[in-house]
């Protein structure tokens, strides 16, 4: 076996080890290990705390710094529970339970449009428990497509997909996967997609949280080409561990819009539900991803700070 295998395979023992270590503890106990880990990783460590405080202050500028530290313990403790809710709910959700821990807000839209005779394209964001989202969405008997970018150790790539595909969900590799999904939406799928991902500067640039964002240019398209609606879907924590609601953000049909948008009209549109979710719910977005990579040509970024310094000369007379 060559050696980068054996490190995977160790590695991947260790997060099974771990795994089941979660398995076995109640989640009240994983809640108080989640707000000691937060601490530790915000607070003592600094974990990408550079990052995370830019962040918090473009999006949030009205914070102080202090707010700012308590907001991202709490976006830490999110993650943390996050990944311990993910442990235990191949043991905790059932189709006969899952009421008991996720409340339906407007998902009746979802259904409707899952049962119709016409594609559909479900977005989401690296907001609430997404994971949980995409496994309780095939319990609930209505499987999707997702599309995702294979893990870099193959071992625990395979324990992901695992847990991914159980109830259902069918993984897309992210690298090739144009024909597949053309397929899907002929065949009048469901195609699940993560939407912020950065796209580097060739995507299309819309404001999110104060700041240009890049987006990629496909997730229109999809919805364009083949007439898909787009169904932005978010399932947030509501109480304590594993208690969720589980709603639709908005819909957009472009059968029912009276002039059709453009690539850049739509991104908008579903970065506008996004960010909707996230201001009502700040501490659940993953704040330590570098959503904001200032890809940008160097000519766009010249321009825009000749923009900045003409405005700022303009408000000083």
């Amino acid at each position: 076996m060559r050696p980068k295998l054996v490190v995977d395979y160790v590695v991947y023992l260790i997060v099974r080890l771990f795994i089941c270590t979660l398995q076995a503890t109640p989640l009240s106990v994983c809640a108080q290990c989640s707000k000691f880990l937060a601490w530790l990783a915000s607070d003592v460590l600094k974990i990408r705390g550079k990052l995370v405080d830019s962040n918090l202050m473009h999006a949030f500028p009205e914070l102080s710094p202090e707010q700012r530290k308590k907001l991202a313990r709490r976006s830490w403790y999110h993650l943390c529970l996050m990944i311990c809710e993910i442990a235990h709910a191949p043991r905790k959700l059932h189709d006969t339970n899952w009421h008991k821990h996720i409340k339906m807000k407007d998902i009746h839209i979802q259904i409707e449009q899952a049962l119709g005779r016409r594609p559909v394209v479900v977005l989401l964001g690296h907001f609430g428990n997404f994971e949980v989202m995409g496994y309780c969405t095939g319990m609930l008997g209505f499987p999707t497509y997702t599309v995702a970018r294979p893990l870099d150790n193959p071992f625990l790539h395979k324990y992901l997909e695992e847990f991914r595909s159980a109830t259902g969900q069918i993984i897309l590799p992210k690298q090739g996967s144009a024909p597949y999904i053309e397929e899907v939406l002929n065949q009048n799928g469901t195609l699940a997609l993560l939407c912020d991902q950065n796209a580097g500067a060739k995507g299309c640039w819309v404001e999110f949280m104060n700041r240009p964002a890049s987006y990629h240019k496909a997730i229109s398209v999809f919805s364009m080409t083949s007439g898909a609606p787009l169904v932005f879907l978010y399932m947030r924590r509501t109480g304590g561990p594993m208690q969720f609601e589980f709603g639709v953000e908005g819909i957009y049909d472009p059968a029912t819009c009276d002039e059709p948008k453009g690539v850049k009209e739509v991104t908008q549109w579903y970065n506008e539900m996004l960010q909707r979710v996230v201001r009502r719910d700040p501490d659940q977005y993953w704040w330590v991803h570098n959503r904001w990579k200032d890809d940008r040509p160097a000519k766009r970024r010249e321009k825009e700070k000749k923009k900045l310094e003409a405005a700022k000369l303009a408000s000083a007379a």
